[in-house]
């Protein structure tokens, strides 16, 4: 899931950025970061709780 939700944001980024620069929206980014920088950490968050922990694993030899 974490490769997922790394891959997922790039993507999302890159089509936001090529919009952007192909004027196809008129976005301020300054303004949007402002506003919503807490949903990167709410985001950052969920992907680590549903990010598998390796350490759970039990050996049984």
């Amino acid at each position: 899931m974490k490769g997922h939700f790394a891959a997922l944001s790039l993507i999302l980024i890159g089509v936001v950025a090529l919009a952007i620069n192909l004027d196809l929206v008129e976005l301020d980014l300054v303004q949007l970061a402002r506003t919503w920088w807490p949903v990167a950490l709410i985001a950052l968050g969920i992907g680590l709780f549903l990010t598998p922990d390796d350490t759970r694993r039990s050996r049984s030899d």
